[in-house]
């Protein structure tokens, strides 16, 4: 029966993208070594210049204690420049940039004095950075002891191309959604790290810091919403490997705020739907390591609110014909109500962790669902209000 099929289908596919891929991922590890040889690195006494990138908007809060994390890092100070644009800033941060470059030398401030966005302030710096590798870092992103040096040690293989970080939140509070977003991220570091591991197809950075071959940069098209995506894949495109390294910790103060986070899910989503169609290509053949990564991790993922509805709607047209099918229509709308019984234990001030996991995957699915739709409206410019944090 047709709507049987589409029923398990449907299902299947969301089953697959966010359980049976991971556990995928996990074995094949356990049967294989890295792609790249973890002993071919660079050494701290032959490591290349690097130039770190920031694109900055508004950023008076945090932008002085995140270049000092990088001024504090080990790496050594004569093989390091800070590129720092800032995109019409109309807060303090231009003030604090000038005195930060008088006083440090290796900084070097650009004041853009109307809005490009962050990949376009992004696609300026990288013209003018003189490093061989360039690390792309958000202001709110704080680097730890290290950082510098576990993003750029793998280069010295000649494939390794990309090197995402390891994003750690910097705060926690249950009567938001910072507990389910750091456990979403650490989950989603974890497959990163193994599909690195596995193949070297790690579907996108987190674009709060990772690096990059500057030879392998290319700009970022003007209206392209997800930049780092779009920069791995052009990575991958040409044959090199990229990865996440777990030792190279970051630290990023994440949204605690329901509508916040979800309208920037939205905005991602949108530009989900820019890279599927600019790499479409990417997907043929299915049974190669990048087309099985960014189907299985990405493309799936990205189309499961549309599996979801699937599932619901043929699951109403067979519960009049089977009990079994009953049960399971009760029980998914019992699980769609969740979000509502979340809501109002909260006007109780009532934070309950499990049924919070479930209202974010539901939001999430909501916000990749309107993004789709963003996406058809067409997106005229990548200029967009960064998501407010908990600083």
């Amino acid at each position: 029966m047709i709507f049987e099929l589409l029923f398990w289908i449907s299902f299947g596919l969301v089953v697959h993208t966010y359980i049976l891929y991971p556990i995928s991922l996990s074995l094949v590890s356990k049967r294989k070594n890295s792609i790249y040889p973890a002993d071919v690195k660079f050494t701290k006494e032959d490591l290349p210049y690097v130039s770190i990138l920031i694109a900055a908007y508004n950023e008076e809060k945090v932008i002085s204690d995140k270049i000092l994390t990088i001024i504090q890092d080990d790496y050594p100070k004569d093989k390091m420049e800070i590129l720092v644009g800032s995109d019409n800033s109309s807060d303090s941060t231009n003030a604090i940039l000038k005195n930060l470059e008088n006083e440090y030398k290796i900084i070097r401030f650009f004041e853009f004095k109307e809005r490009r966005g962050k990949p376009g302030i992004i696609n300026l710096l990288v013209e003018k950075a003189l490093g061989e590798f360039i690390i792309l870092t958000d202001a709110n992103v704080m680097f730890s002891p290290g950082t510098s040096y576990e993003l750029i040690k793998y280069f010295k293989h000649p494939l390794v191309g990309l090197v995402d970080a390891n994003m750690h939140a910097s705060s926690e509070n249950k009567k938001g959604i910072s507990i389910q977003e750091q456990t979403y991220i650490s989950r989603e570091v974890q497959i990163k790290y193994l599909e690195g591991y596995c193949w070297g197809t790690m579907m996108g950075p987190f674009g709060g810091c990772y690096a990059i071959r500057k030879e392998l940069f290319e700009k970022v098209p003007q209206t392209f919403l997800v930049d780092d995506f779009y920069i791995n894949l052009k990575v991958l495109e040409k044959k090199h490997y990229s990865l996440n390294n777990l030792d190279a910790i970051v630290y990023e103060d994440i949204s605690n705020e329901f509508m916040e986070e979800f309208r920037r899910k939205v905005r991602i989503s949108a530009g989900n739907f820019q890279n599927l169609v600019h790499f479409k290509k990417m997907l043929i053949p299915p049974w190669k390591p990048v087309a099985y990564s960014f189907i299985s991790h990405k493309v799936i993922r990205w189309l499961s609110p549309f599996f979801l509805l699937i599932t619901l709607a043929t699951n109403v047209k067979l519960a009049y014909i089977s009990n079994f099918y009953l049960v399971l229509l009760c029980l998914q709308v019992l699980f769609y109500l969740i979000p509502l019984t979340d809501y109002l234990l909260r006007k109780f001030n009532l934070h309950i962790v499990f049924l919070r996991f479930i209202t974010h995957f539901i939001n999430m699915n909501l916000a990749l669902l309107m993004g789709f739709f963003k996406y058809l409206k067409g997106i005229k410019s990548n200029v967009w209000e960064p998501t407010a944090r908990n600083q």
